[in-house]
C-alpha cells in the first residue's frame, strides 16, 4: 500500500527550509573577532598568572624564614634575660672567668641580633609610640597624666617584624589618664 501512495503522489512532501545564504567573508570576520578575543583573554590571564607567581615567589623569599626567626627570638630572649639577671658587681668585680662568661653571652646575643637583622628581622619601635594593636600587645595600663592616653610608656618584651609582617608583637604598658592622643572622632580601643 505504501508503494501505491508513493507512486500516485498522495504522500505529502516535506519541505526543507532553505538556509539563508551566509556571506563567507562576514563569517570569517566573526570567527576572526572571536579568535582575537580568545587570544587577548588568554594573554591577559597568563600575564595575571605571571604577576601572581612573581609576587608569591617574592613573598616566599622574604618570609620563608619567619618560622625559624620566630624560634630564634626565644633563644635571643634567653640570652638577654641571662644578661639582665647578672648583678652589676659581677660585671665589674667578678673574677676573670665570670667576666669572660659575661662577655661571651653578650657577644652571642649581639651576633644573634645581627644575623636576625641581616635576614630582615627588625625590632618594633614601641616606647613613646601610639598603641597599635597590630604591633603591640597591651599587658597593663599605667596611670600617667603627663603622657597622652594610649601612648606606650613601658616595653616588657621587644616585638619583632620581618618585612611588613609582625613575628611577635611588643608586650607593652600603655598610659592611662593623660590627654587624648587622638582627635575626638578617633576612639582608642581599650579592650585589647
Amino acid at each position: 500500500m505504501s508503494d501505491e501512495n508513493a507512486a500516485s503522489g498522495d504522500t505529502p512532501e516535506v519541505e526543507i527550509p532553505v538556509e539563508q545564504a551566509v556571506d563567507p567573508i562576514e563569517a570569517l570576520r566573526i570567527e576572526n573577532a572571536d579568535l582575537k578575543d580568545r587570544v587577548l583573554r588568554s594573554h591577559a590571564e597568563m600575564e595575571n598568572l605571571r604577576k601572581r607567581t612573581e609576587r608569591d615567589v617574592n613573598d616566599t623569599r622574604s618570609y620563608a624564614i619567619a618560622g625559624f626567626a620566630r624560634d630564634m627570638l626565644s633563644a635571643t630572649d634567653a640570652l638577654s634575660r641571662a644578661l639582665m639577671v647578672l648583678p652589676a658587681e659581677a660585671r665589674t668585680s667578678g673574677d676573670a672567668t665570670t667576666k669572660s662568661l659575661i662577655e661571651g653571652i653578650e657577644l652571642a646575643e649581639r651576633e644573634m641580633q645581627r644575623l636576625l637583622a641581616k635576614h630582615g628581622v627588625k625590632p618594633i619601635e614601641a616606647e613613646g609610640q601610639k598603641f597599635d594593636p597590630h604591633k603591640h600587645q597591651a599587658m597593663f595600663e599605667v596611670p600617667d597624666p603627663s603622657k597622652p592616653e594610649g601612648t606606650v610608656v613601658q616595653v616588657v618584651q621587644t616585638g619583632f617584624a620581618i618585612g611588613d609582617r609582625v613575628l611577635r608583637p611588643a608586650m607593652v604598658g600603655v598610659a592611662k589618664g593623660g590627654p587624648s592622643h587622638a582627635p575626638a572622632d578617633e576612639a582608642i580601643d581599650k579592650s585589647a
